[in-house]
Formats: C-alpha cells, sequence, structure tokens
C-alpha cells in the first residue's frame, strides 16, 4: 500500500535551517503532485509546498517563498523540504501528502492543490504520512 513517511522535524531557534524528508512508496504512478502541509492545534491546516513530480515544478504559500525550497531525488521518491529562515510562526505539525496520477487542473490551475478556494487546505491528497513537529524558538 501506499506509505508516506516523513523525517527531520525538531527544534531550532529562529532564523535557523531544518531539512524535512517524506519518504514514499508503494505506487506506481510517476506523475503525482506531492505537497507538505502543516497545522498548529486549534488552527487549520495550511498548505506550504508542493512538487508535481512528473516535471519537478514546484509551489509554494505565500509565507515561505523565499524561505523554503522543495525538491525531489533522483528516484523520485523521496521529497525533500528545506527550510530556511525560520520563524516561530513556522512551528507546527509538517505532513507530507501525495496526489497520484495528478490532472492537469489539479497542478497547473490549483498549483498541487495549494489555491483551491475556500476548501479545506489537503483537499485531494489521499495519502498521508504521520507528521513530525518542528518547533521553531524566538
Amino acid at each position: 500500500q501506499v506509505q508516506m513517511v516523513e523525517s527531520g522535524g525538531g527544534s531550532v531557534q529562529a532564523g535557523g535551517s531544518l531539512r524535512l524528508s517524506c519518504a514514499t512508496s508503494g505506487y506506481t504512478e510517476s506523475s503525482n503532485c506531492i505537497g507538505w502541509f502543516r497545522q498548529v492545534p486549534g488552527k487549520e491546516r495550511e498548505g506550504v509546498a508542493a512538487i508535481y513530480t512528473g516535471d519537478g515544478s514546484t509551489y509554494f504559500t505565500d509565507s515561505v517563498k523565499g524561505r523554503f525550497t522543495i525538491s525531489l531525488d533522483n528516484a523520485k521518491t523521496t521529497v525533500y523540504l528545506q527550510m530556511n529562515s525560520l520563524k516561530p510562526e513556522d512551528t507546527a505539525v509538517y505532513y507530507c501528502a501525495a496526489n497520484l496520477g495528478s490532472s492537469g487542473t489539479f497542478r497547473r490551475i490549483k498549483e498541487c492543490g495549494l489555491k483551491i478556494g475556500t476548501v479545506p487546505a489537503g483537499t485531494g491528497y489521499n495519502y498521508w504520512g504521520q507528521g513530525t513537529q518542528v518547533t521553531v524558538s524566538s
């Protein structure tokens, strides 16, 4: 079955960096959106970044542009989220998720699900990891 396993979370001071990894397995589709989402207890889940494995296109929410990058290993099975210049407001549980066989609409118009209007963030993603905690102290 499809598995998504996050790692790399931890605690860091403001201005520091962390790299999250998402190891994926159990599927054969080659053109997928893999996204990173985050959630703080009591708040709605937020889409952070996503990558389309077909051509490497990347998408980011405005609050992390210029600070976070998302990348894919050569085997296209592990997705990395490099987080630089971290801020206390980046503190959250970070989840990776997969939308397999992404449609053109989901990928291009909805930016791999990061721009989906008023529906909850993560809509369209069917497979989720267990999450990893990121804590940024001031």
